[in-house]
């Protein structure tokens, strides 16, 4: 029987963690632990973990001395459990809840060339869908699959570009083939870097309609001001840098750079300027320090035609940017 790790990452926000661990300790699946790790929390977070991992023999508890983001947090857990000889890592966040037979169906969703599983994932009151999973736009933007649509219409399982590091099973040995997340990235959109190249690497991903969670949307980066603002400047020309092949570089490039500024000149307008301009900053720090010398060696072991990449992209904008697709239509009529 396939081994699992679920992991939990906690920040200052034990009451969510506790209703997730609950909703885990649940599982008709048999052969898993609960490892929660706890980036730094300044709150009461660490004693109670340490209680209740004395009270369950099924929970276990790393604590980090100081907040590593999502992408080092992880790779804190992926470690331990490639250490353990876990077959797989689930990661799940500390502000969802998971149906009993989750793990289950995830498990049941890898094979020899499907190396991520992801679900179904709902918002918490059950109506509406987060995510069922992550895409990539011809337009160089990742974006939540069915964000927003009712959870009755919710597609069929079948593969997908990407999975959320929300509520996803990985196998162990993926990481020790590609690498761990990216901790450049701190937060958002690692786990469609992962995914990005997984699939470079030749691992699918398969998405199961009846593994289900349930999502708390952004209890934890409405915490910091500014954090998502200034994370999505960093990490989405980071994503594009390290991952997409170089036949469609300059197709995809054109229209990022078109989408970037226009973005960027909303958030200027929104009062979040400064944190776009400092994430833009950072995306060329890490540009020059990193991510041109991880794109070297990504594409140097990519596996797969050009064309298998191209067949996963979404060829739209993405559906949030309805402010470009009325822009576009009054000079195209599409």
């Amino acid at each position: 029987m396939t081994s699992a790790l679920i992991v939990i990452l906690n920040w200052n926000g034990i009451q969510d963690t506790l209703k997730s661990i609950d909703s885990l300790l649940k599982q008709t699946y048999e052969r898993y632990d609960i490892l929660v790790v706890d980036n730094g929390s300044i709150d009461d977070s660490v004693p109670i973990l340490e209680s209740l991992v004395a009270e369950n023999n099924k929970v276990y508890l790393i604590k980090n001395k100081i907040n590593l983001g999502f992408a080092g947090g992880v790779n804190t857990a992926i470690r331990y459990a490639i250490k353990n000889d876990y077959d797989t890592v689930a990661l799940f966040n500390n502000d969802a809840v998971a149906d009993k037979d989750w793990l289950k169906i995830l498990i049941n969703g890898l094979s020899a060339d499907i190396a991520i599983s992801t679900g179904l994932l709902l918002t918490e009151n059950e109506k509406k869908i987060d995510s069922t999973a992550e895409m990539y736009s011809i337009w160089g933007m990742p974006f939540p699959h069915n964000r927003g649509n009712k959870a009755d219409s919710a597609p069929d399982s079948n593969y997908v570009f990407g999975a959320t590091g929300g509520a996803t099973l990985y196998k162990t040995s993926l990481f020790k083939k590609i690498g761990f997340f990216d901790e450049s990235f701190f937060a958002y959109y690692e786990d469609v870097d992962i995914s990005f190249r997984a699939q470079l690497s030749g691992h699918r991903i398969f998405y199961s309609k009846n593994a289900v969670a349930y999502h708390k949307q952004g209890a934890t980066s409405k915490k910091i001001p500014g954090f998502t603002v200034y994370q999505t400047f960093k990490n989405i020309p980071l994503l594009y840098t390290k991952n997409v092949p170089v036949g469609l570089l300059i197709p995809i490039g054109t229209r990022l750079f078109i989408l970037y500024w226009l973005i960027f000149s909303n958030a200027v307008k929104n009062g979040s300027g400064k944190y776009a301009l400092k994430g833009w900053l950072a995306s060329i720090w890490f540009f020059w320090t990193k991510s041109l010398w991880d794109r070297f060696y990504i594409q140097s072991h990519k596996t797969v035609p050009t064309g298998y990449i191209k067949s996963l992209l979404w060829y739209d904008l993405p559906p949030e940017q309805t402010g470009l697709r009325k822009l576009r239509k009054k000079f195209t009529g599409k």
